[in-house]
């Protein structure tokens, strides 16, 4: 009997020794969140905010099936912790951002080491208001929300002066801050708030300008209910990130054709209506 459980126990030990050397061996090639179940599926962790980046991903689970990937979602409801999770490798990629957001980030964050592995759609960021229906109603003094990030507000800012509401000081470009509005004629008042909540604020404010995947979660869809909006030029295409070196791992490879693929495609013309545009 002591033989037998002694047996047990050392049969115990290497079991955890190899579980340990497996651990080891994922987080030093850069795929620690890519797990392989018993029937040999790999599973591919990528985080998303809610709308349209993790329904746009429900559509591409059964495509990875077929490649013998299982996709795992992870939904944030911010723009920071997905970026972080990714570098800590407790996600395989990530998609709800623009480029750049992304490079405005690791200038921040320099302990993050992410690229553009592709480009997969463009939401239109658009004016929204509840108290006028043309922008040229705006009263003087009006308030007016805009996202408080840095690139997203520079991108609000970007909009107002292309509809006209303002003039910014010259190259201020996509990293403009209030600071940077050089002509306020209408003498504007800007409230900065976190791009998810900036929706909250349409009941308070005269206009507010919002990123169309939180306009969506309110029903507000960009060609029917903005005052004005990015046209088919913006060069704010949301892409798929990944840590440095990982852009041609064959899952990843595998993600980036199911997301760029007719089905993906046609399930963003039939489901948004054009309040996001494929870019591929």
């Amino acid at each position: 009997m002591k033989k037998i459980l002694a047996l047990i126990a050392a049969l115990a030990v290497a079991t955890l020794a190899l579980a340990g050397c497996g651990g080891s061996d994922s987080s030093s090639s850069g795929t620690s969140a890519v797990a392989q179940n018993s029937s040999g599926m790999k599973t591919l962790k990528v985080g998303a905010t809610a709308v349209p980046h993790a329904e746009i991903l429900e559509v591409v689970k059964p495509l990875l099936e077929k490649d013998g990937i299982k996709l795992d979602i992870v939904e944030f409801t911010d723009y920071v912790q997905p970026n972080l999770a990714l570098n800590d490798k407790e996600l395989d990629a990530n998609f709800f951002q623009h480029e750049p957001y992304l490079t405005n980030f690791m200038e921040e964050h320099k302990e993050v080491k992410l690229v553009n592995a592709a480009g997969i759609h463009i939401e239109p960021m658009g004016v929204y208001s509840q108290k006028v229906k043309d922008l040229k109603d705006l009263k003087d003094g009006a308030v007016i929300s805009l996202p408080n990030d840095p690139t997203n507000g520079g991108r609000a800012l970007l909009l107002l002066e292309k509809a006209g509401l303002l003039k910014l000081k010259e190259g201020a470009g996509e990293k403009a801050t209030v600071q940077d509005i050089a002509e306020n004629p209408h003498n504007f008042k800007f409230q900065e708030v976190e791009a998810a909540q900036v929706p909250r604020t349409l009941e308070d404010v005269d206009a507010a300008v919002i990123n169309t995947n939180y306009a969506m979660q309110i029903n507000l869809v960009p060609t029917k209910d903005a005052l004005f909006m990015e046209d088919s030029t913006s060069p704010y295409v949301n892409i798929l990130a990944v840590r440095e070196g990982d852009k041609d791992r064959p899952e990843i490879q595998a993600l980036i054709k199911a997301l760029q693929s007719p089905e993906v495609k046609a399930f963003i013309n039939d489901k948004y209506k054009g309040a996001v545009v494929a870019a591929f």
